[in-house]
């Protein structure tokens, strides 16, 4: 609805009390705003259906002990903060970190995802933020 006719909807209220021409004028606003859109925040991110979660919760660990097992090839994570604080997702392979691959949560119901491509094999996930050492799981891949 352009604004001018907005105007017009609003400019005749005689008869009606301040309080009730506050709330409408406002809710009027409200809902031209609103369908205006272009917020600035963005979306937050979700879990790409079909992803392997990980969740990073309280106590310094994931969620489980074990991963998988997968199969080899393309496997996207979403990782999943349930904790208060900031994580960090890599995977390794026998103490070597797999390039090109980190997730960072740095707060409560954040949310990151990734691809990676993956062989068969066992690897292990890994918190890398200082102090979190106990922060692994394993990973299986077919």
């Amino acid at each position: 609805m352009p604004h001018e006719r907005l105007f017009c909807k609003f400019r005749d209220m005689s008869g009606i009390s301040s309080r009730v021409k506050t709330f409408t004028l406002g809710a009027g606003l409200v809902a031209a705003v609103a369908a205006c859109g272009g917020g600035s925040s963005a979306p937050a991110e979700t879990v790409p259906a079909g992803a392997l979660v990980v969740k990073a919760v309280p106590t310094l660990r994931f969620d489980v002990e074990k991963y998988g097992p997968v199969p080899a090839g393309d496997i996207t994570f979403g990782y999943v903060n349930e904790d208060s604080i900031r994580h960090t997702l890599i995977i390794a392979e026998d103490d070597q970190k797999v390039p090109n691959f980190k997730l960072v949560v740095n707060k409560k119901s954040d949310v990151d995802s990734g691809p990676v491509t993956l062989e068969a094999g066992t690897y292990t996930l890994i918190c890398d933020v200082p102090g979190h050492n106990n922060m692994k799981a394993t990973l299986v891949v077919e």
